[in-house]
């Protein structure tokens, strides 16, 4: 590690929803904006930490300021009856309980886990019993969820896994055996690549943290070539890298896996380049990397924090000149408050090719926009005319059937679609190439043919799915 740390580590408070009132930057709110804002965070979850308050947000600009719009409730983010039956409830200072079972009514219709992550990605084990905490969607890749890193430094508005801290445990993905993820990868040669996600990985201690990577460094899981740890921790609390009592194990860590001949990859979610202007995130890039760490960047495109080609460009130019990479825009998932912070495709290409065509060429192993879809990652690759009809150039840059990727596809062009499945094929066919497949995988809980034969349960159909029924 040839950068060092900060000498002295400020201490991690975290503020809930119960402190809101306690938080003097909020006092300069009305008392209608405050009780809006303890309505949506009682549906949806919040979570902040004084260096976010303190350092990220510039409180002269609320509520338009880009990382206070990312990280505190914003009434847009529910429907307005719900906002006003939220809103009743709060001032009339219901019981918990009460309070409680309306939120669920209203997360039960939010479309708390898109995508078939529930029904879809599930491993299972070779009895047809499913792996808790784990997700296997793309063939190369297996995602793990560790028990003790379902939560975050603070919570980001946008996030598509909003429903792990809401309190409903059937809709939370967690598993604390760290043997059992390197079980299964021993008996699936196909993975070549393990993502710890969450929640956030980084929140747990570096002693944790190891439990879980050093089994995946035995020789015998040599197939396992890259690990990747998706986190927010270098933008909302950078000193994890730093100055925490425990930053240079955990950096030890990451140069053990790098020792082993793996790849390691720290997947950062930077949402907005004033993330990456105080000099501690800058120093957390420069401490991963010494470390052998490559920091690959993404993030979605969100509505009132990042819908311009200028904080696409200061963003991406800023991870390049500190040394990290450029990986992904996504478009916001269909889930939760979606409505408050989706944008248009057609939108969004045009603000990723006003922000593309003014990087250099380092730059440039951005992909966007992307939606991680049902049947896989879309791109969307183009906006054209062919044969008399505009139409969206889509990609599939992954897919649950590995024939599916790198296929290009059609869709008619529609200014206010903001999800694949807005959109129709285009030349008056009537489904895209893989509605068939997906729809038998619904109906009939078809798991993809993957790696070795005791994966195999009863006979391929000819969609190349095995039934686990």
């Amino acid at each position: 590690m040839t950068t060092s740390a900060i000498a002295q580590a400020p201490r991690l408070e975290i503020l809930l929803r119960k402190d809101l009132d306690t938080i003097p930057q909020l006092q300069k709110l009305s008392a209608d904006q405050r009780i809006d804002m303890r309505a949506v965070s009682a549906v949806l979850p919040f979570r902040v930490n004084r260096y976010v308050v303190d350092e990220l947000i510039d409180w002269d600009r609320i509520p338009d300021d880009p990382i206070y719009q990312l990280t505190f409730p914003q009434p847009g983010m529910l429907a307005d009856a719900d906002l006003a039956h939220m809103r009743d409830l709060v001032v009339r200072n219901v019981p918990k309980a009460e309070l409680e079972a309306a939120a669920r009514q209203i997360q039960l219709g939010m479309n708390p886990h898109p995508a078939g992550q529930m029904e879809l990605n599930v491993p299972h084990l070779d009895d047809g019993t499913p792996l808790q905490g784990m997700q296997h969607k793309y063939r190369e890749t297996t995602l793990f969820f560790p028990g003790s890193g379902q939560t975050c430094h603070t919570y980001c508005t946008y996030c598509f896994r909003w429903a792990q801290f809401v309190g409903i445990d059937e809709l939370k993905f967690a598993n604390n055996q760290a043997t059992g993820l390197a079980d299964y990868l021993r008996n699936h040669k196909e993975v070549n690549s393990v993502l710890f996600t969450g929640g956030d990985p980084m929140v747990m201690k570096t002693s944790v943290l190891r439990r879980y990577i050093e089994p995946l460094l035995a020789p015998d899981l040599d197939h396992v070539n890259s690990i990747r740890i998706g986190t927010k921790a270098p933008a909302y609390w950078p000193f994890r890298f730093t100055s925490d009592a425990d930053a240079d194990d955990l950096l030890r860590l990451f140069e053990e896996v790098r020792a082993s001949g793996r790849h390691l990859a720290v997947m950062a979610h930077y949402s907005h380049p004033h993330e990456l202007e105080p000099d501690a995130a800058q120093l957390a890039v420069r401490r991963m990397t010494s470390a052998g760490a490559v920091v690959r960047c993404q993030a979605p495109l969100i509505r009132h924090v990042n819908d311009s080609a200028d904080a696409w460009r200061r963003l991406w130019r800023r991870q390049v000149l500190l040394g990290a990479v450029p990986y992904y825009m996504f478009v916001e998932r269909d889930t939760g408050p979606k409505g408050y912070f989706e944008v248009p495709l057609a939108r969004a290409f045009e603000i990723f090719t006003d922000a593309y065509r003014s990087v250099s060429g380092l730059a440039r192993t951005v992909r966007g926009p992307s939606m991680s879809a049902t049947p896989g990652k879309v791109l969307v690759d183009g906006i054209t005319d062919v044969r008399g009809e505009k139409v969206f150039v889509l990609k599939m840059l992954q897919g649950r059937d590995p024939e599916w990727v790198n296929q290009i596809f059609f869709a008619k062009y529609d200014p206010k679609a903001t999800w694949l499945d807005d959109l129709q094929p285009a030349f008056g066919e009537s489904e895209f190439f893989f509605d068939t497949t997906i729809a038998k995988m619904k109906q009939e809980h078809l798991l993809p043919e993957w790696g070795t034969e005791t994966h195999i349960k009863k006979s391929v159909t000819d969609s190349g799915f095995v039934d686990w029924e």
